[in-house]
């Protein structure tokens, strides 16, 4: 029993500073927790400051939220939905919620700007940009230059013409913008919040392989084999097309 009061002793206080959560001026916080969903009782990112959310989390109330001026909430790619809740709280000019998809690569496809869920109760708001725009689509593959030609000889004849270039692949489509449902009072100034959606870039297109140089000429006894031609470059791959725009639903409650 003494064991376990002592255990409830030294948790209480981390209990405690997990309710709070503050960000310096100026700095970059990774908000460290592996649960899917978290309470807070206050949340202060100050001027210039950025507070990174893990792609687990999928769900985070506040109960106060204080953004100063330029302060970032980054909310980190994921096919699960991300709902945050502010109960009270002031946003002050400038401030930001990015929410984008993740670029395309050649080991994955671009993803689309993050489904996100935004309740605001008691907030003052001075101005604040949600950006929820989808990623950048993969970018099409190098086309391979060709092979080198035969070089000429003076026993087996004239020299090979270079080998063509292959053409590049075509770049991926972007991935499509997020889908935002805002959740606000009924007088709330819808308007001091701007909102990106727009799908994300297609991938640029490949560049096409050079052809192969031609065989070397080759000075013989009696005579002189010529050389041969390049091989022809390959064509250029298509760039892929932008992604679909995203989707906003705003909810005004009394």
């Amino acid at each position: 029993m003494r064991n376990l009061c002592l255990l409830a002793c030294l948790c209480a206080p981390l209990a405690m500073a997990e309710s709070l959560v503050k960000v310096a001026p100026h700095s970059l916080l990774r908000l460290p927790t592996h649960a899917s969903t978290l309470q807070l009782d206050r949340l202060e990112i100050a001027d210039h400051a950025s507070l990174l959310l893990p792609a687990n989390l999928s769900e985070l109330r506040v109960g106060e939220l204080r953004m100063g001026r330029d302060a970032h909430i980054g909310i980190a790619p994921s096919e699960t939905a991300f709902r945050l809740d502010v109960a009270q709280g002031e946003i002050a000019e400038g401030s930001h919620i990015g929410a984008r998809g993740a670029p395309g690569n050649y080991d994955r496809p671009a993803s689309a700007g993050r489904t996100l869920a935004l309740r605001l109760e008691q907030v003052q708001v001075e101005s604040l940009s949600i950006d929820a725009r989808g990623g950048r689509g993969t970018p099409g593959y190098r086309g391979l230059d060709g092979a080198k030609g035969q070089p000429a000889g003076c026993l087996w004849g004239d020299a090979g013409r270079g080998y063509d270039g292959q053409n590049g692949g075509d770049g991926q489509d972007g991935a499509p913008g997020g889908k935002v449902r805002l959740e606000v009072p009924a007088d709330f100034p819808v308007e001091r919040i701007q909102i990106r959606l727009e799908g994300g870039a297609g991938g640029p297109a490949g560049e096409p392989g050079e052809g192969g140089p031609g065989g070397a000429a080759k000075g013989c006894l009696l005579y002189r084999a010529d050389g041969a031609a390049k091989g022809r470059p390959g064509q250029p791959g298509q760039p892929g097309a932008q992604g679909a725009e995203g989707q906003l639903e705003v909810v005004r409650f009394e």
